[in-house]
């Protein structure tokens, strides 16, 4: 199973201790660090979150990490257009020496679009434009070169694209996630890579449901790789994983109720747990930024404990 770090800081988090965390996991032996795509943490409230633009802090990851695979779960399709995206996307990929992973979704927190103006349609809508969107990315970075790109969709034109955005592993791995019943497994069975189940109970469920998506679309689901997220806070002993939790507050326990709170074992049990509904890939969800003792251990002591 490939594990992954995926951080949604609970105040935010500076730069430095986003690169701190990602070169933490780098040497912990992690496949990947991810982040969300938030400009609002795990509390809406809280008014000395510090907010910092996912895109931009992983292109500067890109020149600053050697091996880690790096990426969002999951890029908002409402924060920015598809062309703009698709070369943004590019660049932190030419950057990183192709480790980038493109991760994108409808989005779904209408408190932060109305914090910073951004619309939100409604969600039959939101969908609409996420499939007009990946048509338009995924067509860019494939038309060769010496051609144009051309879209005419409902939400979005191209017209006569010469300037294409180059990445350098051909195409990032593209990652759709969540657990709607009908328009979420189409897209993925149509474009994705990877499917994430994101933060639910059932997963063996919502890959099932992937996987007939698939099948009615003429795809292997085989050909998918399939992940989750764990909401997680280990210690080498129960009291000190508490503590850990403790500092997460209300908001990270509501969170941490979907995951696991415990030593390491407990984790690489949950761990076990998702292997065994299907996954393959899963995601450690990290609020605090500044523990980078937390991603060392998980790396030296639940990593350890996996099947080889």
């Amino acid at each position: 199973m490939r594990v992954r770090v995926l951080l949604e800081p609970h105040h935010g988090a500076t730069y430095a201790q986003i690169l701190a965390l990602a070169r933490a996991a780098e040497e912990a032996g992690f496949d990947a660090f991810f982040r969300g795509d938030h400009y609002l943490g795990i509390d809406a409230n809280d008014t000395g979150f510090r907010p910092t633009d996912s895109w931009t802090t992983l292109a500067a990851l890109g020149a600053q990490t050697e091996r880690i695979r790096l990426g969002t779960l999951m890029t908002a399709s409402t924060f920015r257009r598809p062309g703009p995206l698709a070369v943004a996307v590019a660049t932190a990929d030419e950057i990183s020496g192709g480790r980038i992973e493109f991760g994108i979704g409808a989005a779904w927190y209408e408190r932060e679009h109305n914090f910073f103006g951004i619309p939100f349609p409604p969600l039959a809508e939101r969908f609409d434009r996420l499939e007009e969107q990946l048509e338009i990315i995924t067509g860019l970075w494939a038309t060769p070169a010496g051609q144009r790109f051309n879209f005419g969709g409902k939400h979005y034109r191209l017209t006569e694209c010469a300037s294409l955005p180059r990445t350098a592993q051909g195409k990032p791995p593209v990652i759709i996630g969540g657990n709607g019943p009908r328009r979420t497994p189409a897209l993925a069975a149509r474009f994705a890579d990877e499917f994430n189940s994101g933060l639910t109970g059932d997963i063996g469920a919502v890959f099932a449901r992937v996987r007939r998506a698939c099948a009615d679309a003429g795809r292997d689901p085989a050909t998918l790789r399939y992940s989750a997220v764990l909401p997680v806070c280990c210690g080498s002993t129960q009291a000190q994983a508490r503590r850990r939790a403790e500092t997460l507050g209300e908001p990270g326990a509501r969170l941490l109720a979907m995951g696991v709170v415990g030593v390491p074992g407990e984790v690489a049990a949950r761990l076990a747990e998702f292997a065994a509904a299907g996954a393959d890939t899963a995601y450690f969800h990290i609020y605090d930024p500044a523990d980078t003792d937390h991603i060392r251990l998980l790396g030296e002591d639940v990593l350890s404990l996996l099947p080889a």
